[in-house]
């Protein structure tokens, strides 16, 4: 193998305004039944995103930087909006540096200012010179980071009950499917600054419907049934979708904390779609929900201990969440403290929640092509971690030789040495790893990394293939090269047994005939039959963006699909796949 090519530039994240416009709480008589009418706590819940709240400055201390009242909220909320998501709201670090005062006060003023401004090539973006903060805002941050971070306030049962709006209680909702929609080749489609989803048809490219939503869907799951699409925004608000009506709509809705990631529902054979769970990044907990109707059953702090050091940590965010095929459990990544918990839904009232000890920086992930064994990655780490869903073990723990291994759900592979693999990509460097998942098979090779390839740069974000498809596929989203973050790289799996094997590069943001801005393509989804892939081409707010089909065997463009309602598309998720575990 030859070295890893070191990052040639700094990744950079596209700005964008947050879209905020949660519903208004319930009046008394249009609560569910089962709401309680007594005050919900010793404060006023807040029903927005942490970059709403108004908070007060920590106590300064002599030496402190000037700060108003006005620029510390403003400063909070793009602290919120662009920072939280890899240093934590309080700052401990996870996929990014710990930003805690000791830190920030010895490196001082002037070099916040300049780091913030020309990011740094372990993947800091450049905020100042990429134009998405303006001089100003620069100075504002750099003087908000050398501030002790404000706490954000709880958000417990009453406020989560508060928040619950039961739209369509389920005698009330079609008992047949009302519309000619093929529901299987259907894709949700995240329209990230406009907190929305559109649903658009795999076979026709036309949208069914656009739907109000959280800002920044997440992720789109289906219920086991295939009949609910449950999404959840960076807001922590969850929207349940029949798409059995006449024009599918949201009938429950509730709001889980004030910055989330992740949602399921239950899986294994008898407990079908009787549960879901929702994880939030604040405050950390995950809570477990009535399958039909949201209403919040069961709440859990993963506040606690780190596995190896043993340290406390005051804020382990809950990343991905996958349901098990072969128990009733829930797997829950807890990011910071290094846990996958097995949480076990056959009784909720006596809860039992297995630890598994992993690593640091648990964050997404998928299953291999059994559907046995859940490969995540503990990205800051460089690892992945392998769970036996079966028997509720850590298997392996894989370096992956690669710097901030990224997957999504990761890609599994026939490989024509190997057999079955699953692949991930890196946002650091431009390697994928390929590692063995086939214990029987291919015991010599199990739960290693047998392979390292080379796609188009650092900035990845997702790998994609498909059963059907003779094709990897490798985006490069966050690179600052706008030529390769338009781009997508192929390899064909049968020539993965070269020494070298070599890719081709599809020219998505060319094809899709947008000039404006620099659009980023991201998130190959396949459609059911897996002779397609769709990509987002993703551009400003105020810009126009598209979808890209390619037709998987000929690796030429299919279809491009434009519509003023196509608002930042992103992430996508077809119906048939994310409901099979299919990718």
């Amino acid at each position: 193998m030859r070295p890893r090519t070191p990052i040639r530039a700094r990744l950079f994240l596209t700005s964008a305004a947050f879209a905020m416009g949660l519903a208004a709480p319930l009046a008394a008589q249009d609560k569910p039944k089962t709401h309680a009418d007594t005050p919900a706590a010793a404060y006023e819940p807040s029903m927005t995103t942490l970059g709403e709240l108004r908070v007060e400055i920590p106590g300064r201390r002599e030496g402190d930087p000037v700060m108003t009242e006005d620029e510390y909220n403003i400063a909070n909320k793009i602290y919120f909006e662009r920072c939280a998501g890899c240093h934590g709201v309080l700052r401990k670090g996870a996929t990014g540096k710990p930003l805690t005062t000791d830190i920030t006060r010895e490196n001082g003023f002037e070099y916040l200012r300049d780091f913030i401004t020309y990011g740094s090539p372990a993947g800091m973006p450049n905020w100042g010179t990429s134009g998405d903060l303006t001089e100003e805002e620069v100075d504002m941050m750099a003087r908000y980071i050398l501030l002790e971070p404000a706490a954000p306030p709880e958000f417990g049962m009453a406020q989560m009950r508060e928040s619950w709006k039961l739209i369509v209680p389920p005698d009330q909702r079609p008992t047949e499917k009302m519309n000619d929609i093929d529901i299987d080749n259907l894709f949700s489609v995240t329209l990230r600054d406009s907190g929305e989803v559109a649903l658009i048809d795999g076979a026709t490219y036309q949208i069914h419907s656009v739907i109000k939503t959280g800002y920044a869907v997440h992720i789109s799951r289906i219920s086991a049934s295939g009949r609910y699409l449950f999404v959840i925004g960076r807001d922590a608000l969850i929207n349940m979708i029949d798409l059995w009506m006449e024009t599918p709509a949201t009938v429950a809705q509730i709001k889980i904390g004030s910055e989330a990631r992740s949602i399921e529902t239950s899986k294994m054979h008898g407990w079908e779609d009787k549960y879901a769970i929702a994880g939030a990044y604040w405050p950390p907990q995950y809570v477990i929900m009535d399958g039909d109707t949201l209403e919040p059953l069961k709440i859990k702090s993963t506040r606690g201990m780190i596995y190896d050091d043993q340290e406390y940590h005051p804020e382990p965010r809950v990343a991905a969440i996958l349901a098990s095929h072969f128990r009733p459990e829930f797997l829950v990544n807890v990011k910071e403290t290094g846990k996958i918990l097995m949480v076990d839904y056959s009784d909720i009232k006596n809860l039992k929640v297995t630890e598994v000890e992993a690593e640091r920086f648990l964050h997404d992930g998928g299953l291999d092509s059994s559907k046995r064994y859940f490969l995540t990655a503990a990205n800051a780490r460089n690892r992945v971690a392998v769970i036996d869903t079966k028997t509720g073990t850590l298997t392996a723990i894989v370096d992956t030789d690669g710097q901030t291994p990224h997957p999504g759900r990761g890609a599994n592979l026939m490989h024509p040495t190997y057999g079955p693999v699953w692949a991930t990509s890196h946002l650091g460097d431009d390697t994928v790893a390929l590692i063995g998942t086939d214990p029987e098979g291919h015991p010599d090779q199990a739960w290693k990394m047998v392979q390292q390839l080379y796609a188009l740069g650092g900035g990845s974000l997702f790998v994609k293939s498909h059963p059907s498809s003779e094709h990897l596929y490798v985006d490069a989203t966050l690179n600052p090269d706008a030529e390769i973050s338009g781009s997508v790289a192929v390899f064909r799996i049968a020539d993965l047994d070269q020494e070298e094997p070599e890719f081709a590069t599809l020219p998505i943001v060319e094809w899709a005939d947008i000039s404006e801005g620099q659009p980023r393509v991201v998130q190959g989804e396949f459609n059911r039959a897996g002779n397609e892939i769709w990509f987002s081409v993703w551009n400003a707010k105020d810009l126009q963006s598209a979808i890209v089909v390619v037709d998987d065997k000929t690796l030429t463009l299919k279809a491009v699909i434009k519509d003023p309602r196509l608002i930042t598309p992103t992430g996508k998720f077809n119906v048939y796949n994310t409901r099979t575990d299919t990718y």
